[in-house]
C-alpha cells in the first residue's frame, strides 16, 4: 500500500505525545513493508528542520515540512468570538500547505490518505478532488472534550466563557468532520464509542503501540522508591494536573511521607515550575533520554484532570515495568485492571495513601510493574496494532464524492 500521512506536526523527532503516536504508525507501516509519505505542518512552537531528521528516515518517508503560522493572534481570536468557526481549526488552514498537497496528489497515486488529528481535516475537500484514496482520520483525542474539561476547571468567569466558546465551536466542527471521512481510527475504545454515537463512519480503536523489546524493564527497587513525572508541559492538561498535585495533594503526601521528593521532567517547563521553591519537588526539565530518566526512577505519578485519548508516557512507563499512579482521566483508554497493573487515585487522600503504601512496601510496586509490562506485551505491541490498522484499511471503501480537475 501507499499511504500519505498529513500531520499537524512532524512525527520526528518523537519527543512528545503527538509525534510519538504518529511515529509509531509510521514505523509500524514501514516495518510491515508499506510505502509512507509524510507532509507535516511546521510551526514556531514545534519547529523542525530537515537536518534534525536522519537521512534514512527522510528517504523512507519523503517527509516534507511546510511552514504554517500557528501563532495565536489576539485580534483574530477576538473576532472569532462573533463567528461559529473553530479558531483551533482555522489556524491550520494554509494556502501553501494546500497547494503543495495538490502537487503531491498529482505526482503519485495513494491507497490511503491518513489525517493525523482533527486539525488536518480542512484538507478533505482537496483530497477528494485529486484522489480516489480512502481517507482515514487518526483521532488522537476527542478534541472538544479536552476544552470542555478545561473550561469546567477555570475559575475566572471571562476566561471560562471564552474557553467554552472555543469548546463549543470545536465540538460543532468535530461532529461535522467525522462524517466526511471514510474511516476513523480512534486511539482509545472510549473515543471510538463516542465517534460511533455521532457518526455512521466506520470506526475502530487503534491505540499507541511500542516495540516491547526496545524497553528493558527493571522491577527491582533498592531502598525507598522514587517518584516521577515526565511529560511535555506545553500540553495544557499536563501543566494543569501537575499544578493540582503540587497545590492540593503535596501537603497530604508529605504528612504521610515526610521525605517525599517528586522528580519532574519534560520539555517546555513553565516559569512558575522553574522558579518553584519546594524541597519536595525537583524540577529536572528536558532530559536527553526519556527512557533513561524513567529507568532510573520507580513510580510514575500522572495526575491528569482533563484531556482525551491515551497517555503515551503511561504506556511507556508500563513497558519499562513501572507502577503508575494516575486519575480516572489519566487512565482513560488503557485496558487496565485497577490495583493489578495500575493504581487509580482520584483525590488528594487517595494520592497520599497510594504513595504511602508503596513507600512502605516497595514490593507492591514491583508486582504491579510486572503486571503492567505484561499488559503492554499483550495489548500495546506495535506489530499487533499495525496488523489491525492494515486490516481496517482493507475494510473501508473510498467515498464516491470525487471530482477531478
Amino acid at each position: 500500500m501507499k499511504i500519505l500521512l498529513l500531520c499537524n506536526k512532524s512525527p520526528y523527532p518523537a519527543f512528545e505525545g503527538g509525534p510519538m503516536a504518529m511515529n509509531s504508525i509510521v514505523t509500524g507501516l514501514l516495518n510491515a513493508g508499506h510505502q509512507v509519505k509524510i507532509m507535516a505542518v511546521n510551526s514556531k512552537k514545534f519547529n523542525v528542520t530537515l537536518e534534525d531528521i536522519p537521512e534514512e528516515y527522510r528517504q523512507k518517508t519523503g517527509i516534507e515540512l511546510i511552514d504554517v503560522d500557528l501563532r495565536i493572534k489576539p485580534f483574530q481570536a477576538f473576532k472569532n468570538l462573533f463567528t461559529n468557526k473553530s479558531y483551533h481549526v482555522e489556524r491550520f488552514i494554509s494556502k501553501n500547505f494546500n497547494n503543495r498537497l495538490i502537487e503531491v496528489l498529482k505526482e503519485d497515486i495513494y491507497d490511503v490518505v491518513q489525517l493525523e488529528t482533527l486539525f488536518m481535516t480542512p484538507y478533505i475537500e482537496t483530497i477528494r478532488k485529486y484522489t480516489k484514496a480512502r481517507i482515514v482520520l487518526r483521532a488522537h483525542n476527542v478534541e472538544h472534550l479536552i476544552w470542555e474539561r478545561i473550561a469546567k476547571g477555570t475559575r475566572f468567569f471571562l476566561k471560562r466563557a471564552y474557553i467554552n466558546h472555543l469548546a463549543r465551536t470545536l465540538k460543532n466542527y468535530e461532529l461535522s468532520a467525522i462524517s466526511k471521512v471514510d474511516g476513523i481510527a480512534a486511539i482509545t475504545r472510549k473515543d471510538a464509542a463516542f465517534f460511533r454515537k455521532y457518526s455512521a463512519t466506520i470506526t475502530i480503536d487503534i491505540p499507541y503501540g511500542v516495540y516491547p523489546d526496545e524497553f528493558q524493564p527493571n522491577y527491582t527497587i533498592e531502598g525507598k522508591p522514587t517518584f516521577y513525572h515526565i511529560g511535555s508541559m506545553n500540553w495544557m492538561p499536563n501543566e494543569e494536573g501537575i499544578q493540582w498535585f503540587i497545590d492540593n495533594c503535596m501537603d497530604a503526601v508529605v504528612a504521610k511521607v515526610p521525605d517525599f521528593v517528586f522528580h519532574l521532567a519534560g520539555r517546555h517547563m513553565p516559569d512558575w515550575l522553574m522558579n518553584l521553591k519546594n524541597e519536595h519537588v525537583e524540577v529536572v526539565g528536558e532530559v536527553p533520554d526519556a527512557k533513561e530518566f524513567v529507568a532510573n526512577h520507580n513510580v510514575a505519578i500522572v495526575p491528569l484532570l482533563s484531556g482525551s485519548g491515551i497517555r503515551i508516557k503511561i504506556i511507556e512507563s508500563m513497558a519499562l515495568g513501572k507502577t503508575v499512579i494516575t486519575t480516572m482521566v489519566g487512565a482513560e483508554g488503557i485496558l487496565y485492571s485497577e490495583d493489578t497493573n495500575i493504581i487509580i487515585a482520584e483525590n488528594k487522600a487517595k494520592m497520599a495513601e497510594a504513595i504511602r503504601r508503596i513507600n512502605e512496601n516497595p514490593a507492591i510496586a514491583e508486582e504491579i510493574g510486572r503486571a503492567a509490562r505484561k499488559l503492554v506485551e499483550e495489548i500495546y505491541d506495535n506489530r499487533k496494532i499495525t496488523e489491525r490498522l492494515l486490516s481496517f484499511y482493507d475494510q473501508i471503501k473510498p467515498s464516491s464524492k470525487i471530482t477531478f480537475v
